[in-house]
């Protein structure tokens, strides 16, 4: 009953709809992600902006690994299913969340065995070390619940329910909101009480899709005893490594905007990259709802061989995509001063900083959605090689480039153009890579 979700012809409003959730969701993740920032920056202060960011990069790891396992992972078990191989599709499924609790357990083991020198390496100053200590060793703990809600989340939406993972990210941003302002502004709990909310937050969707895959079996996917198909680890790995390389090059760029942003601006320039990159996820969280809602339905429909809805699907996403990303650039001009003002006061240094460096930045989004969904539509296909390729050039060799070339020639405006150039030259090769492949794929 559930594949027949996938099965179904897809036009332009039945791609909407099953999509809007998956794009709701993520729109609510990036709010969820910068809730902790909003709080700790009024109530904590900018120099506790700044300690989130410097840590920063412990979480993106987190999120590269399960995004890796859940993308890499739904594609291969999208397929098993397309393939009417249902059995061996629950039993990957069950083997896949197994082996995220082992990795987040030896996470734990390694994160508090060195959280102190972490902590330097990430470029702490000795002003905020304290700080980073606090907030980094509640999250170091929360590893398991962060990875189990990302797999959930993906795996509601290959399961054919991604209103449940709507749900419940809504519910737990909502919850972290509310635990935000009791444990910092009530219980003065500081930087440890955004970590407690965003802890709990994950516990959310995680211990919910225990639940859920253990019990509800009449759907399409619900635990069974697990497999070891190390071929399947290893396909999963591989597949999604584009997705992995993405949030991994999140970590390694974050960790460059903190020492180039100090390095330029100081502690202030920190805490403005800070919000210009919270307003980053949220105007691109559209981009990454639609393309987590729509890979399975291509990975279904290429198991399946139904070349004409892969050929329809690819339109609509195409024309979906340039639509928004020309909404959300100029959208971006009118929405960038109330978010900086959520995080910054008035007529203060960060604000004026913030300011400046958005309306350059915003250039990127132009660019952004092409290649968020160019690298996903590969990963659907299985073909992990451009996926990882595309990613690896966007998020990381053009944009380290960028940010270590640009400040050099042009000073503080190089760190705001250095995203705008590398998703400019991106494109280049998203757009070359989906016109190579469009006879083997069947996109045209």
């Amino acid at each position: 009953m559930e594949s027949n979700k996938f099965a179904r012809n897809f036009n332009f409003l039945k791609t909407m709809k099953f999509t809007i959730p998956t794009m709701i969701m993520m729109v609510f993740m990036s709010l969820y992600q910068m809730v902790d920032g909003v709080f700790v920056s009024n109530l904590v202060g900018e120099l506790g902006l700044t300690a989130l960011n410097v840590v920063y990069p412990f979480t993106s790891v987190i999120i590269a690994i399960s995004i890796m396992l859940a993308t890499g992972s739904s594609a291969i078990i999208a397929l098993n299913m397309g393939q009417k191989k249902n059995q061996i599709a629950k039993e990957n499924f069950s083997f896949i969340i197994l082996v995220a609790i082992i990795i987040s357990i030896i996470i734990i083991i390694l994160g508090i065995t060195f959280i102190n020198q972490m902590i330097y390496f990430l470029g702490a100053t000795p002003l905020i070390f304290n700080m980073c200590y606090d907030y980094l060793i509640i999250m170091i703990l929360a590893t398991p619940l962060a990875m189990l809600q990302m797999l959930f989340q993906t795996f509601f939406v290959t399961a054919g329910k991604p209103k449940h993972g709507l749900f419940l990210t809504i519910l737990g941003g909502v919850l972290n909101i509310i635990l935000d302002y009791f444990f910092i502004a009530k219980l003065n709990l500081g930087i440890k009480g955004a970590a407690y909310a965003t802890s709990i937050g994950y516990g959310i969707v995680a211990i919910y899709g225990l639940y859920y895959f253990t019990f509800h079996q009449n759907g399409q996917l619900y635990f069974v005893k697990p497999v070891i198909r190390f071929d399947v680890l290893k396909n999963s790995c591989s597949n999604g490594m584009s997705e992995m390389i993405n949030n991994l090059a999140v970590a390694i760029t974050t960790y460059l905007f903190n020492i180039i942003g100090i390095m330029y601006l100081k502690e202030e320039g920190v805490a403005a990259i800070s919000i210009i990159l919270y307003a980053q996820f949220i105007m691109t969280s559209i981009f990454m709802g639609y393309a987590s809602g729509i890979a399975p339905v291509f990975s279904y429909k290429y198991g399946a061989k139904d070349h004409e809805q892969i050929h329809k699907l690819f339109k609509i996403s195409i024309q979906f995509t340039i639509v928004v990303s020309l909404i959300t650039f100029l959208l971006s001009f009118i929405v960038a001063k109330p978010i900086a003002l959520v995080f910054a006061s008035h007529n203060t240094y960060v604000l004026n900083l913030t300011m400046e460096g958005f309306f350059l930045f915003s250039i990127s989004f132009l660019f952004t959605g092409i290649n968020i969904f160019s690298s996903a539509l590969f990963t659907a296909f299985s073909n992990g090689k451009i996926s990882g390729f595309l990613s690896l050039l966007r998020t990381f060799i053009f944009l380290v480039i960028s940010l270590i070339i640009l400040p050099l020639l042009i000073g503080k405006n190089g760190i705001w153009l250095a995203v705008p150039l590398a998703e400019g030259l991106a494109i280049i090769f998203s757009v070359a890579a989906l016109f190579k492949n469009r006879y083997t794929y069947h996109f045209f």
